[in-house]
């Protein structure tokens, strides 16, 4: 089985892994998942973590083939934009972005400006859909729950499942976003553990369980079958259901989740300026 190269990149302050996949066998890579820096506070954007992966990128003299996107993030700003703007490359996400479109593009009245068919993304992946990273092969497992969009990328023995999982002792992700549903996430999460047991699982977040003092970002389906705290082998669906719909219930919404959704259905570009040359976020009052 192939094994791609994994580095990842990590930001804090919300908590994000981003990684560069490289094909070792040439000088081909992938990105996946990155971050732009948000001053809520401030309303002002910084690549400094961009930047991270691009001096990366270009001191190990990588070509960048894919940016890709496991689904729309609501903790975090995409850099797809700016990234592909230094490095080049296709950016990419799951097909059902047109579904989470429609739902937040009415929730922000977006406007008839704002296509909502996917077409700021240069490819949309189905199910079993497949792409290249030079000799490396990727194939796209639609893992939705979470939201209806969230994909799986399996590249070689590695597999890239954005929010679906977390570290064992954490468990998994909340279903009570616009379009998330627990019964989906336990079917998407049985796709992705019955991945061979020793791919190596990449993830989107942690956030350290109670005990642990280091960000952890790799595990494996045989790890996770044993040992994941919310759905480990034995955990039946309606008893994950259960759970999951209890504990969504007492969590409040992620810090970031106003603009991020803006800027990230928007494929990372911030929205139009108005007539006075401003770029402004909208907050949906009550709609949340």
């Amino acid at each position: 089985m192939q094994r791609p190269i994994v580095t990842h990149f990590f930001d804090e302050p919300t908590n994000t892994f981003s990684y560069v996949v490289q094909d070792p066998d040439s000088s081909a890579c992938a990105i996946i998942d990155s971050v732009l820096d948000f001053d809520y506070a401030a309303g002002r954007t910084d690549v400094r973590s961009a930047n991270q992966i691009i001096a990366f990128v270009r001191e190990k003299r990588l070509e960048v083939a894919w940016i890709l996107e496991t689904h729309v993030h609501a903790d975090h700003l995409s850099a797809a934009p700016y990234l592909h703007d230094q490095l080049g490359g296709k950016t990419g996400i799951g097909a059902h972005i047109v579904e989470v479109q429609e739902i937040f593009g009415k929730a922000f009245n977006a406007g008839t400006e704002f296509a909502r068919d996917g077409s700021q993304f240069d490819a949309l992946f189905k199910e079993n859909d497949t792409f290249a990273i030079g000799a490396l092969k990727g194939r796209v497992l639609h893992t939705p729950g979470h939201t209806p969009a969230c994909l799986t990328y399996v590249i070689g023995d590695a597999a890239f499942v954005g929010d679906t999982l977390f570290m064992p002792d954490y468990g998994t992700a909340r279903c009570d976003f616009p379009g998330g549903d627990a019964r989906t996430l336990y079917q998407s999460i049985q796709k992705v553990l019955s991945l061979p047991e020793q791919t190596r699982l990449f993830l989107c977040h942690d956030y350290k369980a109670p005990g642990r003092e280091l960000f952890q970002h790799e595990t494996s389906v045989a790890e996770q079958r044993k040992t994941n705290v919310h759905v480990h082998d034995g955990i039946s669906e309606e008893e994950f259901v259960k759970m999951r719909t209890e504990r969504d219930a007492t969590l409040g919404m992620p810090r970031l989740i106003i603009p991020s959704v803006q800027v990230n259905m928007r494929a990372g570009e911030l929205p139009p300026a108005e007539d006075n040359g401003q770029v402004y976020l909208k907050v949906p009052i009550n709609w949340f």
